[in-house]
């Protein structure tokens, strides 16, 4: 692993972020590129509509330009605490940040095309409004995720070091991308215990057992030697209590595998899981 993107904001969860980025840094040298993106077009509109005919042109302008200002000075206290954290940890010269000014997918291409590519983004699972609506996931993390083509670690609120993983396998193919990534990076993540798991639809057991061995083989041929459990039930029911039975603190698994319509319809095993797991949950698409 030579480079990871990091998505940063002013809130806990970005914070953890930075944290997650410097512990994997430690385990694989990789180089970090820390970005925070000032959405300030969310402003825009809703001012020109209410208060353009009241306030007139130049009054606005004002604003926006305190707006940039504000941004300005939080980018700067960030910037401040991330090249602090990998400097008292020893490792300053593995980090940039930047600072950007537009919509959060569309400043993540930008960093996608360098060379070296990154490899892994980290965003947190919510943002700057996490204590309202706490049920819910932040606005950006499910477009993000949908938008990239890079594995995503999803961070919590607090950072804790893997210990037990959990890989929740379908027979997908972003679930064969998940066991291909974990069995080519044994090293960054040394000493976890590797639980792999899969959920049998009544009458599929046979399927679900074949799909299970395939993955096995693929981890136990990287020197990996899973646990590996096939449960029964409603996938996201049978996953979250396995994860809290075997007292697992970070998951792996596919995201996102239908389309919005769909799950509009009957809803997201990927967004169940990251709602009901507290735990940094890596998603591959």
């Amino acid at each position: 692993m030579k480079k990871l993107l990091v998505c940063l904001d002013g809130s806990l969860y970005g914070q953890s972020c930075c944290q997650y980025a410097l512990w994997l840094s430690q385990k694989t040298e990789a180089v970090v590129d820390t970005l925070y993106v000032s959405e300030l077009w969310q402003f825009e509109a809703p001012l020109v509509a209410d208060f353009g005919g009241s306030l007139g042109a130049q009054p606005y302008m004002g604003l926006t330009a305190q707006l940039q200002k504000i941004e300005q000075d939080k980018a700067g206290v960030m910037k401040e605490f991330v090249e602090k954290a990998f400097a008292d940890a020893g490792m300053a010269g593995h980090v940039n940040f930047h600072h950007r000014t537009g919509v959060l997918v569309d400043a993540l291409e930008e960093f996608e095309k360098t060379d070296p590519a990154p490899e892994l983004l980290i965003i947190g699972k919510r943002g700057e409004g996490a204590n309202m609506a706490k049920a819910h996931l932040g606005s950006n993390m499910e477009r993000v995720v949908r938008a990239t083509s890079l594995p995503c670690l999803i961070a919590n609120r607090e950072f804790f070091e893997p210990k037990k993983l959990l890989l929740a396998y379908d027979g997908s193919s972003s679930a064969d991308k998940a066991v291909a990534w974990y069995a080519s990076r044994p090293a960054a993540l040394a000493h976890t215990e590797l639980h792999v798991v899969t959920v049998a639809k009544r009458g599929e057991e046979d399927k679900a057992s074949e799909q299970l061995r395939k993955a096995e083989e693929t981890l136990t041929k990287a020197s990996l030697h899973p646990v590996c459990q096939m449960l029964a039930g409603i996938p996201a029911d049978a996953i979250a209590a396995y994860q809290q039975s075997q007292d697992i603190n970070f998951l792996l698994m596919g995201a996102y595998g239908h389309s919005r319509i769909r799950r509009l319809l009957i809803g997201s095993t990927t967004t169940e899981l990251l709602q009901r797991c507290r735990i940094p949950t890596i998603l591959f698409r």
